[in-house]
């Protein structure tokens, strides 16, 4: 047992249990900058996109003017802490889950709450959009994404006047998802299921994409499929996967992070410069597979576009 006499460390210096676990999160979050342009070779493999083709329209106007990572960066090096803790995990383990048959329940404060098929939902008119995916552990990288505006699923349902917020919940299945199961060594600190959410504005944005599908093809189970969330203005996190549920809600929904760990994990989840983690910078981001670090941007870029609806929110406070 360790008996601590002396106040030696500050809270903010001692590594998180979660991460002294998960040795790529430590290496990432103590001291591999220098590694992370090599990660995605250490996931598994994974070729050029050639799942189901998924046929959308580029929105220009939407996306950013840069290279996307390639394929098998996006589908080898992510967070799903429902496949694992490793970066390698979702890769690894996304032959469990079944994409099909999906339903998504849409209910809660609507006028018209509604149970809709994924069948159903690729029927919407789908765009691609490249936006660029900030991570809270400080790496990035771009990918060409395939969905909708989440707007118009919502309005499908007429949230009433009352309606606040929306809930986001990930599937809880133990069998598909090996990361849920309880272990020692599996467990993330989270509750299953996994649960996100947005305001209500924030979820009616245009940049806030209903996600269907990347890189011309059906979203791979690594990735969230059959149907995820993209906000790009906020961190990763933030963009629930294989997603079951969304609910409309009066009321804060009670976010999984921001359960488990709220001092590092904030509902609003911005993308700030100037608000670091408890245990690194946010000021610098590495794209991945770029060997020099970047300055992160306020709102990932998006300022311009999203920036009017936090006017005169002290974004350090609301973090």
């Amino acid at each position: 047992m360790l008996i601590r006499r002396t106040p030696m460390f500050k809270e903010s210096e001692v590594t998180d249990y979660r991460l002294y676990l998960n040795r790529r999160e430590f290496m990432l979050g103590a001291a591999a900058a220098s590694l992370l342009p090599l990660a995605a070779e250490a996931g598994a493999p994974a070729g050029p996109a050639s799942g189901q083709p998924l046929q959308a329209t580029k929105n220009e106007k939407l996306s950013i003017a840069e290279k996307p990572n390639p394929f098998k960066d996006a589908t080898t090096y992510n967070n799903f802490y429902e496949f694992g803790l490793d970066k390698s995990d979702p890769a690894r383990h996304a032959h469990t889950l079944r994409p099909r048959p999906w339903t998504v329940q849409v209910d809660g404060l609507v006028q018209k709450p509604k149970r809709f098929d994924i069948e159903e939902i690729l029927k919407f008119p789908l765009e691609e959009r490249i936006y660029s995916l900030r991570c809270v552990e400080a790496w990035s990288m771009v990918i060409p994404w395939i969905g909708f505006p989440l707007s118009a699923l919502l309005k499908q349902v007429e949230p009433t006047g009352s309606a606040k917020y929306v809930e986001f919940t990930t599937l809880k299945d133990p069998e598909q998802f090996p990361g849920q199961r309880p272990s020692l060594f599996s467990t993330s600190g989270l509750e299953w299921p996994y649960v996100e959410g947005l305001r209500l504005d924030e979820a009616m944005h245009p940049l806030a994409l209903l996600t269907v599908g990347m890189y011309g093809q059906v979203l791979p189970n690594q990735n969230g499929a059959p149907l995820r969330i993209v906000i790009p203005w906020k961190y990763g996190f933030k963009g629930g996967k294989s997603l079951v549920r969304i609910r409309l809600t009066a009321d804060q929904p009670k976010t999984s992070w921001g359960t488990a760990a709220p001092q590092e994990y904030g509902f609003y989840a911005n993308v700030n410069p100037t608000v670091d983690h408890p245990r690194w910078s946010q000021a610098t981001e590495r794209r991945l597979g770029e060997f020099m670090r970047r300055k992160t941007l306020m709102l990932n870029g998006y300022a311009d576009q999203v920036g009017q609806m936090y006017a005169g929110m002290d974004l350090r406070k609301s973090y």
